[in-house]
């Protein structure tokens, strides 16, 4: 059966088309050419609406053994916000870090399709997988975290060369079912199990004698190899760190011309300057990013209120547990692999530090130029909890709003940052660009993000309104391949989504390696490490995403 959506205005920045009002035909789950109208066609009159395709959030933590610690720490989460609304919404709740359930059931009510867990630890895996299985109406994929690995440090020490690295590293995104890779501050959690307490870009790590730059470059020109869409996924060193802006344009001009995405930029963007030693270094990273094409960044926007912090980076989550809120926090090391560390916090628009974070994220949103190379997150939940997208979007397009906001935070905040002189409004385009069709076009998504033939029937229909974050928080329509799952806000229904994954060929030899290396080292077998086809989404496997040529 044909479904037609007519006389909404398309965003569909992918195929050049900004505000048209054309129709939209969908058959057999996707989006087809259009053609005349046909007896028996379903017709969707949206007069009145904006049409988008479904949002995709390229990083948020959903699933995965932080989430779980997550949930356990902040139990009450789920008293506080209870579940979505809508009938088919009745296993519990949570904002900061919500269940699989309604991890699934908020994103639809927003107009989100597909979200990508940005951190999954290889041991870990198969749980994150069965997690992600779980969470209805949206599409998943994980992002494998390497750098900190023992067997990994062991090939890159030893001089085992470069291809040895790329077999490693296809064995290891085949066998955990992942889409892209990850490095959380390239050395620093192993030198943590050392005692190591800082670890910046060129000094050597314990152990193993290297530097995070060596890593970083080492798995950049793997993933380039091996054809990987996405470029490494880059949490740097010194997170959170007042000067650490001058690491993180060092990190941007090692990249040795190869692609790189730097994520949670905000949290990296830190100067030391003023009276409290902390400030605002927005501007030069704005400037860096847009002076370098081959350099995309995730914002990781601070939102004021409660949140919890769940990071693979041990170090900087025992760095910053003194100031948990409430008094709790979780570490723990996964040997051989990497650590986790869960941190609650609430932010505060009264603090001058969480004042000034807060509007560090919105000036690289506005400064940064273009926005192909800029992705609308909040490192979900370190930054805050993914539900306020609708309202950082109204920051972002609308300035009278903002500068009410910023006229309200910290006084001394407001006197550190440029916020007020910046003008620039977001567009209806450049927001589905930042929410739709740039993280498909990094992540190699070739039928997501856009709304022309072949596509994936995910759609979204918006009721126009100059309260974008009123228009935002309820779209009218939400299509899910093609079946409506959200209706005026509330949940109507519930669909399986799927799993991408990457499965770049490697030598035979890096099997039997690594079987000799699961015997002998981890203490589990290779074979129940690896993830298989049928494990994933009940059977059905993984959509596998195309390797670049």
């Amino acid at each position: 059966m044909r479904t037609r959506i007519t006389g909404g205005r398309v965003f569909d920045p992918a195929n050049g088309i900004a505000d048209e009002v054309r129709d939209i035909l969908i058959e057999g789950g996707r989006i087809i050419a259009d053609a005349p109208r046909a007896a028996g066609e379903e017709v969707v009159d949206a007069s009145g609406a904006i049409v988008l395709a479904g949002g995709i959030d390229l990083h948020s933590h959903i699933a995965g053994g932080k989430v779980n610690l997550g949930r356990l720490l902040m139990n009450e989460d789920r008293t506080l916000y209870p579940e979505p609304l809508g009938d088919f919404c009745g296993c519990g709740g949570g904002r900061a870090a919500p269940t699989t359930h309604a991890t699934g059931c908020r994103y639809s009510q927003m107009g989100y399709t597909a979200v990508f867990e940005p951190a999954v630890v290889g041991a870990n895996a198969r749980h994150a997988h069965l997690e992600m299985a779980d969470i209805p109406n949206i599409d998943t994929g994980g992002f494998l975290v390497l750098g900190n690995d023992d067997f990994l440090l062991r090939l890159i020490a030893q001089g085992e060369g470069q291809q040895a690295v790329n077999d490693y590293v296809a064995w290891m995104l085949k066998a955990t079912q992942c889409c892209a890779i990850k490095i959380v501050n390239p050395g620093g959690i192993n030198a943590f199990k050392f005692n190591g307490r800082a670890l910046d870009l060129d000094e050597t790590g314990p152990f193993y004698g290297l530097t995070p730059r060596r890593i970083l470059n080492t798995l950049q020109r793997a993933v380039t190899e091996l054809g990987v869409p996405h470029p490494i996924h880059l949490h740097g060193c010194n997170l959170g760190v007042p000067g650490n802006v001058k690491t993180t344009l060092a990190t941007i001009g090692a990249t040795e011309g190869f692609p790189l995405h730097l994520t949670h930029i905000q949290f990296h963007s830190y100067g030391t300057e003023g009276d409290r030693h902390f400030s605002s270094g927005s501007a030069e990273i704005a400037e860096a990013v847009n002076a370098n094409p081959h350099i995309s960044v995730d914002v990781g926007q601070i939102m004021f209120g409660q949140t919890v912090t769940a990071s693979a980076d041990l170090m900087s989550q025992y760095r910053n547990h003194g100031i948990a809120d409430p008094k709790k926090w979780i570490g723990m090391d996964i040997e051989m692999d990497a650590a986790c560390g869960v941190v609650p916090f609430n932010y505060r628009d009264t603090s001058f530090v969480n004042a000034l974070q807060w509007a560090i994220g919105l000036e690289l949103f506005l400064l940064i130029e273009d926005p192909w190379r800029v992705y609308l997150t909040t490192d979900h939940p370190n930054g805050g909890p993914f539900t306020s997208y609708p309202h950082l979007i109204r920051l972002l397009m609308d300035k009278p709003f903002r500068d009410d906001h910023l006229s309200r935070i910290h006084k001394a905040a407001r006197a550190h940052t440029r916020l007020a002189e910046i003008s620039r409004e977001y567009t209806l385009d450049e927001i589905a660009v930042v929410t739709r069709a740039a993280p498909a076009r990094t992540l190699g998504l070739k039928d997501r993000g856009h709304l022309g033939p072949g596509a994936r029937a995910d759609v979204v229909l918006y009721v126009e309104q100059p309260d974008r974050e009123a228009m935002f928080a309820a779209p009218r329509l939400v299509l899910k391949d093609g079946q409506v799952v959200v209706r005026n806000g509330e949940i109507v229904a519930l669909t399986q989504g799927r799993t991408y994954a990457l499965h770049p060929p490697s030598d035979p030899l890096m099997d039997k390696r690594l079987e000799r290396w699961f015997d002998e080292a981890v203490g589990l077998k290779a074979k129940h490490y690896q993830i298989a086809d049928g494990e994933i989404r009940g059977g059905e496997g993984p959509e596998l995403v195309e390797l670049n040529p």
